[in-house]
């Protein structure tokens, strides 16, 4: 349900002061779907389709998929309306009181997620266009960096017009999704729904709840607003529908999508395929050869949007470790001109320019997937934890309360669960390695920047003791 907006003025805490709020619904609503509809969904409807087995399961897979992100999105949003900076979960973290988690939300995002994402789809997008053009591997390399650079560029001193831009490449890379969804409904083959299954796969509980698993991967990134909570304007109403409006939408996309996937190619052809959206098209009259092209150009569209969407988002994470104490002083440093956190965007982006040329190291940085599960599933259960605070106010509360908190810790766990099955050795070495090299780290900055860390905290406590006093008064 929603609550009306407090009367009484809520002080920004973290260092939000310098950010200003320029980002308006449709900015913060393109955020989530621009980052989460990516690259993944061209190669997961033939994993789901391979894992399920079966057409409709297939299909199911992905309805489940994004509704169990429901919950995980309505506590999202609870949580972001009641301390609407940027950060996300570093914030919550900071709020529950647990300081090394929230230090390690932002060293787990720099070294092995974030940078590592802007490298990969720099490296997607100049593959896709190597497709037309036969670059070789250097051309290839050049182009990513050049990728990089200019949209750091953009989101770093336009950020309006970068904001503009996003929102434009989210529109151009949605509409085709959704003609591929209506063409291809149109010339379904009716017998696909019922093909055998896949060979190898006996459909069942399990393999559903694996098809499930498989989904996750697509329908990430839909919390990017959260990222850059303290930047969206009237952060009350709009981080509500913008991220409702994202799970919604995408969840209809990616249904849509598989089921007309399916329909135009039997579950087996899918499995086997590494291309499978340009293999179902294939069997679409007037497209057929030409599909491999314009699975390759919107690609090209796709994949765009999401490494445009990482850069303006992710250096936010870094931005506010620094702001708080927790990082080098100088990345928490706002330009007086741009009013962006130049700094650590320059650091980001000069990191995955590095990466860019150790592309190899995907399959190794991968493993550190095990790390992050276990940092959504923790963040999730900050809810229990803030909510017995005096200073959490939220504008919009999740219906169901502990119910719903559980519904979207537990999918996340099971996925953790699943994940260190799959490969126990390389997920125990990266959590050795990811929580080893953060420790040190964290007392290294406990103890050089005492004075901010103590600071924040008497701005913290300072703002909550007039939040309190105003409301005693206002009541």
């Amino acid at each position: 349900m929603s609550k009306d907006k407090p009367k009484v003025p809520r002080t920004q805490m973290g260092g939000e002061k310098e950010l200003a709020r320029k980002l308006g619904l449709m900015a913060a609503l393109v955020l989530g779907v621009g980052t989460t509809v990516g690259s993944g969904i061209f190669t997961s409807v033939g994993v789901v389709a391979g894992t399920a087995g079966t057409p409709v399961l297939t299909i199911l897979a992905f309805l489940i998929g994004g509704i169990i992100m429901i919950p995980q999105n309505l506590c999202y949003t609870e949580l972001m309306t009641a301390y609407p900076e940027d950060g996300l979960f570093v914030v919550y973290f900071r709020e529950a009181g647990w300081n090394f988690l929230s230090f390690f939300g932002g060293w787990s995002c720099f070294w092995a997620t974030d940078p590592v994402g802007i490298a990969i789809m720099a490296l997607t997008v100049a593959n896709y266009l190597a497709y037309f053009t036969g670059w070789s591997t250097g051309i290839i390399r050049a182009v990513s960096i050049i990728l990089i650079v200019g949209f750091t560029l953009l989101h770093m001193i336009k950020m309006d017009a970068g904001a503009k831009f996003q929102n434009v490449i989210t529109s151009i890379k949605i509409v085709p999704f959704i003609l591929l969804v209506v063409v291809g409904l149109f010339f379904v083959t009716g017998s696909n729904y019922s093909a055998p299954a896949v060979a190898g796969v006996s459909p069942g509980v399990m393999s559903f709840l694996l098809g499930i698993a498989a989904t996750t991967w697509s329908y990430d990134g839909m919390q990017t607003c959260g990222t850059m909570a303290g930047e969206i304007k009237n952060p009350h109403r709009n981080l509500p529908i913008a991220l409702i409006g994202t799970v919604l939408l995408v969840t209809l996309l990616y249904t849509g999508l598989s089921s007309a996937a399916v329909g135009l190619s039997d579950v087996s052809t899918l499995a086997a395929s590494s291309a499978p959206i340009a293999t179902a098209f294939e069997n679409v009259p007037f497209i057929g050869k030409s599909a491999g092209t314009i699975a390759a150009i919107l690609a090209v569209v796709v994949v765009t949007g999401s490494l445009s969407s990482l850069i303006m988002f992710q250096a936010r994470m870094e931005y506010k470790c620094a702001t708080e104490g927790y990082w080098w002083k100088s990345w928490g440093k706002v330009h007086p001109v741009w009013k962006t956190p130049y700094v650590s965007m320059l650091w980001q982006s000069a990191f995955a320019i590095v990466l860019v040329f150790f592309s190899t190291l995907q399959t190794l940085l991968g493993y550190f997937t095990l790390i992050c599960l276990i940092r959504n599933a923790l963040c999730f259960c900050t809810w229990f934890k803030v909510r017995k605070k005096a200073n959490y106010h939220p504008t919009w509360t999740m219906p169901g309360g502990p119910v719903m908190a559980i519904l979207a810790i537990v999918p996340t766990a099971v996925l953790v669960v699943t994940t260190f099955i799959d490969a126990p050795l390389f997920g125990t070495i990266a959590a050795v390695a990811a929580i080893g090299t953060a420790i040190p780290f964290y007392f290294y900055f406990r103890k050089a920047n005492a004075d901010i860390i103590a600071q924040k905290a008497a701005e913290r406590e300072a703002a909550e003791q007039a939040d309190a006093a105003a409301r005693v008064a206002e009541s």
